[in-house]
């Protein structure tokens, strides 16, 4: 069972969805910790009431302070919207997921609703979300579970966020388990250069 830190910087929704599975007993983890880099968001109040120690760090010196005080093995960004740098202790241990397939829509400036209108634009017809482990280039890290949706001719930019949104609920979890079940090493030694 994997000891996470969860980092968010809003409404703590990929926290409520980490939380509900881990009491069904579906998701492989325990968390020890959420940081916050935005103080009094609802996320913040969420990790608080379900019984998390909760914190707000206003940059990367600071969540890592913060981090240095617990035990842990991975970090989530659940809707965390800054590039995180971490302790060398846990550098190739940072897990986040992205609101499409990666290598579509991704990298600097692709998150949340900008990547949703892309797709629309584009006229895609299967979009998705991405879960992977983070480095130091959005979007680059390897990828550990991805999952797809269809994307109606009809479908607004809104529908295709909860499409996806959806979906994310059910990828993150399953990713976080895929690294509980073959260990951190495997993802990172099976990507090519």
């Amino acid at each position: 069972m994997l000891k996470m830190a969860v980092l968010l910087s809003g409404s703590g929704r990929t926290l409520d969805n980490f939380h509900e599975r881990i009491h069904a007993g579906t998701l492989q983890a325990e968390i020890q910790v959420v940081v916050s880099n935005v103080a009094g968001v609802l996320g913040l109040s969420k990790a608080e009431k379900y019984g998390y120690p909760s914190f707000h760090g206003t940059d990367n010196d600071a969540i890592n302070t913060i981090l240095a005080d617990y035990d842990i093995d991975i970090i989530a960004l659940a809707g965390y919207l800054k590039l995180y740098t971490p302790p060398s202790s846990l550098q190739r241990s940072v897990i986040n997921i992205h609101p499409s397939l990666i290598p579509s829509f991704c990298g600097d400036g692709f998150y949340g609703s900008r990547v949703h209108n892309a797709v629309k634009k584009r006229g895609c017809t299967v979009s998705g979300c991405t879960v992977h482990f983070a480095n130091e280039v959005y979007d680059e890290g390897p990828i550990i579970y991805q999952k797809s949706v269809i994307v109606d001719y009809e479908d607004t930019a809104d529908d295709i966020a909860s499409k996806v949104f959806a979906a994310e609920c059910e990828a993150f979890p399953e990713a976080i388990n895929r690294v509980d079940a073959r260990g951190i090493d495997f993802f990172w030694d099976r990507i090519q250069g």
